[in-house]
């Protein structure tokens, strides 16, 4: 008799493997780690929200209803399978009039000023309620339920009020922290969205999460925290780094204010950190011709309508390539680009000094898009600077093109959990120029497959990244051989996700 596999269920917003359902890397997180868990042995559910449009997807079936309290009044919510999951891979998503607060397929929303997090918290609640109904409902629970981020953050909550002898109860729950400067803050009571108006029945229950600074809010990051049996980063130097208090000064991030749950956990042996991988196809991609590269940006999904001036300057460009090209994708947030536009002496940004040491040899593409008054800042950037296209949007194929055919991948991230576009440019041959931070720190050797720089301050740190520029264009233009070596040294790296599955079986899954 076949022995039967262990199973675990992800939880997540996210899902990378659902068109339209990944917004950063929490979602290549749920796309790729469910088959590496597969492969060792596993049998993997993937639940996360439909958002009102998931459900619709050609050849959905309708596997479970699902029936709860929230806000003090029974629900039914349903949950669904989508086709074309591979083996011991099962992915499904959950549907409910309140999972779609706004636009069907929108994944996380923006309030308006001093309504931070309402509309998500809302919507994230309900869905933390769903699961944890389903998993007191289903016949067999699974072995492990693996949470991921602040929006599953209620699910241990939920669980310690749950009856003592029912299935929820029992349950091991297990957290994977992605970014820890969000963390779903809403307050206790007095509000719609608020832990007593979702659950008013468990009101006495409200210490296990509440927000470690007041006591008036509830935190759902800290409630996971809390409640979880074991706690991952998804890197090692980011394990480490949130057992510190931020420190503004030095622009250093670090527990964001939750470093003293944490330190309580890592005390306990429950903290760890888990490098995230990355897939490496058979064969390697071989990069575009130039033009094509022009092309697809030119061609891409309303880029260039959203961007018209920039059409005769790449139609310009498309002629030849220059002597270097620099690229950089990711979302335009602080975190991301604050070091970009931070004043450097001389030029009004170090990014007006990176340009301004690429001349007309050079043009640095930068891909992405976010908050509106940083994506001004680029675009007033890109005006005044020839050689500097921001291209506010995304698209997977041209980003694609863009590792495939950069020189120099530039992420000077203030910090960075773990991290993807670096091992995606990585796996390119692209060298990358980081922050030596978090994930970036755990990936990219300095001197020998890209370049790493540091500083005391931001100030310090946006003049590090310059110089690390300078000194990347220099070792190129001088020593090609030595720069091919680092080429290939880049694209030889490995980050494995069979191995992150190994780490999270041992380190989170075991008992």
């Amino acid at each position: 008799m076949a022995r039967r596999k262990p199973t675990a269920w992800l939880v997540a917003a996210e899902n990378g493997a659902i068109p339209g359902g990944k917004v950063g890397g929490v979602g290549d997180v749920i796309r790729d780690l469910p088959l590496a868990l597969a492969r060792a042995g596993w049998k993997v559910r993937v639940v996360v929200p439909s958002y009102g449009a998931f459900h619709r997807a050609p050849g959905a079936k309708l596997c479970e209803r699902i029936s709860g309290r929230f806000r003090g009044q029974d629900f039914e919510a349903a949950a669904w399978t989508l086709p074309g999951a591979p083996k011991d891979v099962e992915q499904v998503v959950i549907d409910h009039s309140l999972l779609c607060p706004a636009q069907p397929g929108e994944i996380y929303h923006i309030d308006s000023e001093g309504h931070p997090y309402e509309t998500d918290a809302n919507k994230f609640s309900l869905f933390c309620a769903v699961v944890a109904a389903w998993l007191e409902q289903v016949k067999t629970p699974p072995r492990v339920v693996h949470l991921h981020d602040w929006h599953t953050g209620l699910l241990p909550f939920l669980r310690g009020v749950a009856p003592a002898r029912g299935k929820l109860a029992r349950v091991r729950m297990v957290l994977t922290i992605h970014n820890l400067a969000y963390q779903g803050v809403r307050p206790l009571s007095g509000h719609a969205a608020s832990l007593v108006s979702w659950f008013p029945e468990h009101a006495g229950a409200a210490a296990m999460a509440l927000d470690p600074a007041d006591p008036h809010l509830v935190n759902f990051m800290a409630a996971a925290i809390r409640g979880a049996d074991a706690i991952a980063t998804v890197s090692p130097t980011y394990a480490k780094e949130i057992l510190r208090p931020n420190d503004p000064a030095s622009g250093f991030h670090g527990g964001e204010g939750l470093q003293g749950l944490l330190t309580e956990r890592d005390g306990e042996g429950c903290l760890s950190g888990i490098l995230n991988g990355c897939e490496y196809p058979d064969t390697d991609a071989a990069a575009p011709a130039w033009p094509a590269m022009v092309d697809a940006v030119l061609d891409g999904p309303g880029l260039l309508d959203r961007l018209p001036a920039l059409r005769p300057r790449l139609n310009r460009l498309r002629e030849a390539r220059p002597k270097h090209v620099l690229t950089s994708i990711g979302r335009i947030v602080g975190q991301k680009v604050s070091l970009l536009l931070e004043h450097v002496p001389g030029h009004t940004t170090a990014l007006d000094a990176i340009l301004e040491q690429l001349g007309e040899d050079g043009v640095f593409l930068l891909l992405g898009s976010g908050e509106p008054e940083l994506e001004d800042a680029l675009r007033a950037v890109s005006q005044r600077r020839d050689n500097f296209l921001f291209l506010r949007g995304y698209a997977e194929s041209l980003s694609e093109m863009l590792y495939q055919s950069g020189d120099l991948f530039i992420m000077p991230s203030s910090f960075e959990p773990c991290g993807i576009s670096q091992m995606l440019a990585m796996r390119a041959g692209q060298p990358c120029l980081v922050h030596a931070v978090g994930g970036l720190a755990d990936t990219v050797e300095d001197g020998v497959s890209g370049f790493v720089f540091e500083g005391p301050t931001p100030a310090a740190q946006a003049r590090a990244l310059v110089e690390g520029v300078a000194r990347a264009l220099a070792l190129r233009s001088e020593d090609p051989g030595a720069w091919e070596a680092m080429c290939q040294a880049a694209a030889a790296r490995r980050f494995s996700w069979d191995l992150a599955a190994e780490r999270t079986i041992e380190t989170l899954y075991a008992r």
